[in-house]
């Protein structure tokens, strides 16, 4: 994962124009066409993604598993106020993370790759030419070395996620705790969907393409699960007195209502 950080070093490597940077940050340029919408749409699809829902909530159910708080899926564990601030922590380093590299990935590509006249990506090489600055020669060395890197840890969320949905679905066995013939139909689901990736990348589909409508779609699909989750969230119920927040329950709708007219919007300009 720390291999993202060179984008960090390259985006202060190559000229930038610092001032509209902290502009654009602060006071973002908005346009009312389905491209730019649909982009908007497909970074909230990365960032707020639906398969992060089951795979934390499955991941923190398989801790429970190991520390013996539980014995299997479904049971309720005694949830310590050290537990909640431990996942709080967990989950804000990570989005902090992630939206910095976000950051800084499209800082680096706009300096070298846009000013070039390169817009349109469609191949791992091409995305590539971002880190030559840095890395020179070496850049597809030092990108091919990231991918692989991060596509060890995306493989156990993205098909393990995919694992858990289905399986709590249609209430199959699941876990990664239990060995492969206790949970066989989640362990051959998380087969099958790291096999499609394989094979979309053999028939040389526009895996680039692939990944922007994955993330608008995710993008999509996150309205109903959002507003799901602060439903859930503050029912007592269902977490007792652990309910939300309010600072982040307002968020939440803001978030939720933000996404909405988003969506709409986009429609509205693809159809209209």
């Amino acid at each position: 994962g720390l291999s993202l950080c060179v984008y960090i070093i390259t985006a202060f490597m190559v000229n930038q124009d610092w001032n509209t940077i902290v502009v654009s940050t602060l006071i973002p340029h908005i346009e009312f066409n389905s491209v730019y919408i649909m982009t908007l749409i497909g970074f909230i699809g990365t960032t707020i993604s639906p398969y992060l829902f089951f795979w934390q909530a499955s991941n923190e159910v398989e801790a429970e598993i190991e520390e013996n708080k539980i014995e299997d899926f479904g049971e309720k564990p005694k949830v310590r106020k050290t537990d909640i601030i431990k996942m709080r922590f967990d989950t804000k380093t990570g989005m902090i993370f992630s939206n910095m590299i976000s950051f800084f990935i499209i800082l680096t590509t706009t300096a070298t790759l846009h000013v070039s006249g390169i817009t349109n990506i469609e191949t791992v090489q091409q995305a590539a030419l971002s880190l030559k600055p840095l890395a020179g020669d070496f850049a597809y060395i030092l990108f091919s070395v990231g991918v692989i890197g991060i596509g060890w840890q995306a493989i156990t969320v993205l098909a393990g996620s995919i694992g858990y949905a289905v399986s709590e679905t249609f209430n199959f066995e699941e876990g990664l705790s239990k060995p492969f013939l206790k949970a066989k139909a989640f362990y051959i689901i998380i087969a099958l969907a790291t096999a499609v990736g394989l094979v979309m990348n053999l028939f040389h589909i526009n895996i680039i393409q692939a990944l922007v409508y994955a993330a608008v779609v995710n993008g999509i699909a996150s309205i109903p699960l959002i507003f799901l989750l602060i439903k859930m969230s503050s029912n007592e119920k269902i977490v007792g007195n652990r309910k939300t927040q309010k600072i982040s329950s307002v968020i939440a709708w803001i978030t939720f209502i933000f996404i909405t007219l988003s969506v709409c919007v986009m429609l509205y300009t693809m159809f209209f």
